[in-house]
């Protein structure tokens, strides 16, 4: 980032000194190669200015880009990281030390700053106190928002929820609606098909009994044809009884035709 887009974070310490648990706020300002510390403790005030060459000896001593060196301390400067260990000790003159702990690659590692005692403490903790309740101002509007935004959607939410259940039951009632219709429909065709069954049966029996009627007529028909035709074989018989007499005779005049020879 550039230097003209700084970014500000404040941090809460509880730390403990002389079984003495005391809070101190950490302010700081970040820049792309640099930054500037302000730290207080309620009654007196300390600074820390890391300049460019500071922060680019520093990196470079831990084998690191100055990008990374930033954005590392920002991380842990910027909120309390757990399993860290914070320290702000003294360290002659008035000055102080400030420091934390982080692992690398299985390794603890501490990186330390030496703060110095602020020429106007006062104007040092008005600063951090006006930069909180700027922060806190900030935070509230975001609250009241994301509040108010909330509401809304609750409303929204209640209408869709209104909606969807109106929705629900005008779709059992159209489908109850289209059942019963549905449900007519194949009563009345089934009550259809069974006329037509029942009439189709009717015309099977119907069409049966003329045919039978027509068949006992052959039978009778045929009978009678029968005995006409035993009749008429009955005839020809008698006849060829009668004239069975002559037989005889017949059969003496060729005898004697044939003793004349």
């Amino acid at each position: 980032m550039d230097d003209d887009t700084p970014r500000h974070t404040c941090l809460k310490l509880e730390l403990t000194t002389d079984s003495k648990t005391e809070p101190i706020f950490v302010k700081a300002t970040w820049f792309a190669t640099h930054f500037d510390l302000s730290i207080t403790d309620g009654l007196h005030a300390w600074i820390c200015n890391a300049t460019e060459a500071e922060v680019q000896e520093r990196a470079t001593q831990w084998d690191q880009p100055v990008s990374e060196y930033i954005e590392l301390a920002e991380r842990y400067l910027g909120f309390q990281q757990p399993g860290s260990v914070y320290g702000f000790v003294d360290a002659g003159d008035g000055h102080r030390r400030l420091s934390w702990t982080f692992e690398k690659e299985g390794t603890k590692l501490e990186w330390r700053w030496k703060c110095r005692p602020s020429p106007n403490s006062k104007s040092t903790t008005a600063g951090i106190l006006d930069f909180l309740m700027d922060a806190n101002i900030r935070l509230s509007e975001e609250v009241v928002r994301k509040s108010q935004s909330f509401e809304r959607l609750k409303v929204e939410a209640e209408k869709c929820l209104a909606q969807s259940e109106k929705f629900s039951s005008e779709k059992e009632e159209f489908e109850s609606a289209i059942y019963a219709k549905f449900l007519g429909v194949l009563n009345s065709k089934k009550a259809k098909l069974r006329e037509l069954r029942e009439q189709l049966s009717r015309q099977k029996t119907a069409g049966k009994m003329p045919q039978e009627e027509e068949e006992s007529t052959d039978k009778t028909e045929s009978f009678d044809d029968e005995s006409d035709n035993e009749k008429c074989e009955e005839k020809p018989a008698k006849r060829l009884s009668g004239t069975s007499k002559d037989l005889p005779v017949s059969g003496t005049r060729s005898r004697r035709r044939i003793t004349r020879k």
